[in-house]
């Protein structure tokens, strides 16, 4: 519940502040981003599952975001694009996630009936 509900407020506080990224760093703020999500939608399938760690998933928000967006620099100074397989990646897992959040909702739904 923590994860959503400190999702919904970096939503809010992302559409109230008008805050310009340049252009050269959306690569890496993209990654960080679907990086953040993942640890986000991971927190939400432990809390449903019953089995959610606050220092895991501060530990992962950060880390997976700094190392993602860490990894798309490097692949940036090195000309090679590794961001586009971290965003395959997270995006994977983002869907993964999804998935069992929904079917877990599913059947917590249907008990209750």
């Amino acid at each position: 519940m923590i994860a959503f509900l400190g999702l919904v407020i970096g939503i809010i506080v992302g559409a109230i502040w008008n805050i310009n990224i340049p252009e050269k760093f959306s690569p890496y703020m993209s990654v960080a981003i679907l990086a953040c999500l993942d640890s986000v939608f991971g927190a939400i399938r432990a809390s449903l599952s019953k089995n959610f760690q606050a220092d895991i998933f501060i530990s992962g928000f950060f880390g997976n975001s700094v190392l993602a967006a860490g990894l798309a620099y490097l692949g940036d100074k090195l000309g090679v694009p590794i961001y586009i397989a971290a965003v395959i990646v997270f995006g994977g897992r983002i869907f993964d996630n999804f998935a069992i959040v929904r079917r877990l909702l599913i059947e917590k739904a249907k008990s209750r009936q």
